[in-house]
C-alpha cells in the first residue's frame, strides 16, 4: 500500500510507500528534502505535518521535543505515513542542483589501494551507471555494521559506473574499521546514491578555491577533475592539508594536473613538518597556506570547504577575516564518533552547515 504526500510550498507530490519513510521517497523520486544526519539525530529534517496521519518513529527526543511533536512536527528521515499527508517544508534549492533522483545500486570492489597510512582507496564497480554531480556522496552497507554510512565520492561523473571512496581509520569506527581491514577485492556491497548539496555553483561567478584536509579532499577531488574535463577557463587553486609527508596522498596527481592546466594551482600544506628537511611546500596549517597565497585577501573567490571540524573552523574564520562572505563559502564537515558526535552511527557522516 502507498500513500500520497502534498509538499508544501512548493506542491510537489510524491508517493510513500507502506514502511518508507517520508525522506526515502522524497530523495527516490527526484524531491530535495533539507537533511544532513539520516538517522533523527540533528534536527535538519524537520517538517510541518498539515494535514493526515503520520508515525514519528525513532526520532531523538533532543532533536524532535515533545511540545513539538504536539505541534505537528516531525522528521522526514524517521516519518512513516498511515494516510495520504500535507506536509510544509522548509525547501531552499540552489538553482544549480540537478537534483537527481537517489537509487539503488550492487558494487563489486575492484581494487583496494593505500593512499596513506591511515587511509585506503576503495574502487567499486557498480552494476549500472550514476548519474550525479560531483562533490555528491553514497550511503553503503557494510556487512556487521549497523545501519548505512556515508562516503564522497572521489571520481568524477564521467566515469558513471564506477566509484572512488576515501576511507580514513577512525578510532573505535565500526565500518572504517571493517574496510580497513576486511574489506577484499571481488567482495559484493549494495549503495544508493546520490546524496548531498556540496557541489560546484557553475552559474556563480568567481575563481573557484578548495581547502581540503585528510579524506576530505575526496569531494574536491571529483569536483577538480569534473572542471577540468569540462574546459572550465576559471582559476582553481586547490589547499591540501596534512600532517606530514606520509598523510600527503595523491599530490602527483595533483602535480600532474597543475602542470597539464594553465588555470590550475596546487598547494599542499604540511602542518608537522618541523622535522622534515625534504619538505619543500608551505609549513604549517592548510587555512595558512590558503591566507599566504592570496596575501588574506579572498574577495572574488567562490571557497569549497571539506575535512575535519577544526579544520573547517579555521578555514571559515580565515575567508571571512578576508573579506569573503558567508554566501560565497560551501562546505562538508566529515563527523566522526571521535569529534563528540552524539551517536555513534555518525561514524562516516556529513553534515553541511
Amino acid at each position: 500500500m502507498s500513500y500520497t504526500v502534498t509538499i508544501e510550498p512548493i506542491g510537489e507530490q510524491i508517493e510513500v510507500e507502506e514502511g518508507q519513510t517520508i525522506l526515502q521517497a522524497a530523495l527516490r523520486q527526484g524531491v530535495w528534502l533539507p537533511f544532513a544526519c539520516g538517522h533523527g539525530t540533528c534536527a535538519t529534517c524537520k517538517v510541518q505535518v498539515i494535514e493526515g496521519d503520520v508515525n514519528v518513529g525513532e526520532a531523538s527526543p533532543f532533536a524532535l521535543m515533545d511540545s513539538e511533536r504536539d505541534d505537528g512536527k516531525v522528521l522526514a528521515c524517521c516519518a512513516t505515513v498511515e494516510s495520504d499527508v500535507t506536509i510544509e517544508a522548509d525547501i531552499d534549492v540552489d538553482e544549480d542542483f540537478e537534483g537527481y533522483p537517489v537509487e539503488d545500486y550492487q558494487a563489486t570492489v575492484t581494487k583496494i589501494v593505500d593512499l596513506s597510512p591511515t587511509i585506503k582507496g576503495v574502487h567499486l564497480k557498480l552494476d549500472r551507471g550514476m548519474t550525479f554531480q560531483s562533490g555528491q556522496y553514497i550511503n553503503i552497507e557494510l556487512p556487521g555494521v549497523d545501519g548505512q554510512r556515508a562516503f564522497s565520492m572521489a571520481n568524477p561523473p564521467s566515469r558513471a559506473d564506477e566509484v572512488e571512496l576515501h576511507v580514513r581509520l577512525v578510532a573505535g569506527g565500526g565500518a572504517t574499521s571493517y574496510v580497513h581491514k576486511q574489506l577484499s577485492v571481488g567482495d559484493s556491497l549494495n549503495l544508493s546514491g546520490p546524496y548531498g548539496q556540496f557541489f560546484v555553483r557553475s552559474s556563480q561567478p568567481g575563481d573557484l578555491m578548495f581547502v581540503a584536509g585528510g579524506s576530505g579532499l575526496s569531494s574536491p577531488q571529483c569536483m577538480i577533475l569534473d572542471l577540468l574535463e569540462q574546459n572550465d577557463e576559471r582559476q582553481i587553486v586547490l589547499f591540501q592539508g596534512a600532517r606530514n609527508a606520509e598523510e600527503l596522498y595523491n599530490r602527483e596527481l595533483f602535480e600532474t594536473l597543475a602542470r597539464d592546466h594553465d588555470n590550475f594551482t596546487y598547494v599542499p600544506a604540511l602542518s608537522q613538518a618541523d622535522e622534515d628537511t625534504d619538505w619543500q611546500g608551505f609549513r604549517g596549517y592548510v587555512h595558512d597556506a590558503a591566507k599566504a597565497h592570496f596575501d588574506g585577501r579572498f574577495s572574488g573567490q567562490k571557497a569549497y570547504l571539506c575535512g575535519p571540524p577544526p579544520m573547517i573552523d579555521a578555514a571559515v574564520t580565515a575567508l571571512m577575516q578576508g573579506r569573503l562572505f558567508e554566501r560565497d563559502i560551501f562546505m562538508e564537515k566529515f563527523l566522526t564518533a571521535a569529534d563528540g558526535a552524539e551517536d555513534a552511527q555518525r561514524s562516516a557522516l556529513f553534515k553541511k552547515i
